[in-house]
């Protein structure tokens, strides 16, 4: 019985409600692992996810406000226009231009926020690998990089090397940290931690850079999650790197989520459990 199906029962007129928006959003992994860490809490919130148009992120906002919905999470293509519609952003959502989370406060206001890149360092950290001090190579001028470029940089990362094809995306991405500046390829054999930031590997083989760069002693982070061992985790392992997989960046920006929802920090450990369950039943 899916985690959703199991809270039912339990909806009632004081049932709290929280939603992931998108387009596509029906493949997302937010209700699950949400729903997980709500049911472990004993709280009155359910978590459903709404299709919304492309151009409707700032309307989804009016009418969290119109339905007291209690949060939101965002994602493409909406995490722009939300963070125009809220009422007050944090930093790194307001140097991103982007907004991954909406909290609906007692007054009505909203405010929103990153959780993404400060979810990839807590995921670095709870691995044992703390950025500060680090170089750092990220492969990767997207959104997913700019989050993580902007984290890596406000949790103390020496240097940060921002390697793309295309050069200014690079640099944009970049200028989001005085530690930043792009830099080829060959960066990567420098560094102490490597992340994959880009989209390469997913439901593939391929490899987002020449893995003959890599050396016992780096630390290889891939943001991909499905499958959960790219082919880059695997060749890192060969080459005596340390690997992180992309699951615990989807779990400890899920986890900061439910603390600014709920003012509760719940086990990451729960929300793995339920992530790694449904992506086996999808893989069944």
């Amino acid at each position: 019985m899916s985690v959703e199906a199991d809270l039912t029962g339990s909806v009632t007129g004081r049932t709290q409600v929280a939603a992931v928006i998108g387009s596509p959003v029906r493949h997302s992994l937010s209700p699950v692992i949400h729903n997980a860490a709500f049911a472990a809490a004993g709280a009155e919130w359910v978590f459903v996810a709404f299709e919304v148009a492309p151009g409707d992120g700032a309307a989804a906002v009016r009418a969290m406000q119109v339905l007291g919905i209690g949060g939101f999470a965002v994602t493409t293509p909406h995490k722009a226009d939300v963070a125009a519609a809220v009422d007050e952003v944090d930093p790194a959502a307001a140097a991103l231009d982007s907004v991954n989370t909406v909290v609906r406060r007692r007054d009505g206001t909203t405010f929103g926020a990153s959780t993404d890149g400060a979810g990839f360092v807590e995921s670095l950290r709870a691995a044992g690998h703390d950025p500060l001090g680090q170089r750092v190579a990220v492969v990767g001028a997207g959104a997913a990089a700019r989050s993580v470029i902007d984290a890596l940089g406000r949790a103390g990362a020496s240097q940060i090397a921002v390697i793309n094809r295309s050069e200014e995306p690079a640099v944009r991405a970049a200028a989001l940290s005085g530690r930043a500046s792009v830099a080829a390829p060959s960066a990567i054999a420098a560094a102490d931690l490597v992340v994959n930031a880009t989209s390469v590997g997913m439901g593939t083989d391929e490899l987002p850079f020449d893995v003959s760069l890599l050396r016992p002693g780096h630390v290889v982070a891939d943001l991909v999650y499905h499958p959960l061992e790219t082919a880059l985790l695997r060749a890192a392992a060969d080459a005596g790197a340390t690997t992180v997989d992309g699951l615990g960046m989807l779990v400890h920006q899920a986890v900061l989520q439910q603390q600014l929802w709920t003012g509760t920090r719940p086990d990451p450990a729960v929300l793995r459990a339920a992530a790694l369950t449904e992506l086996s039943a999808r893989d069944a």
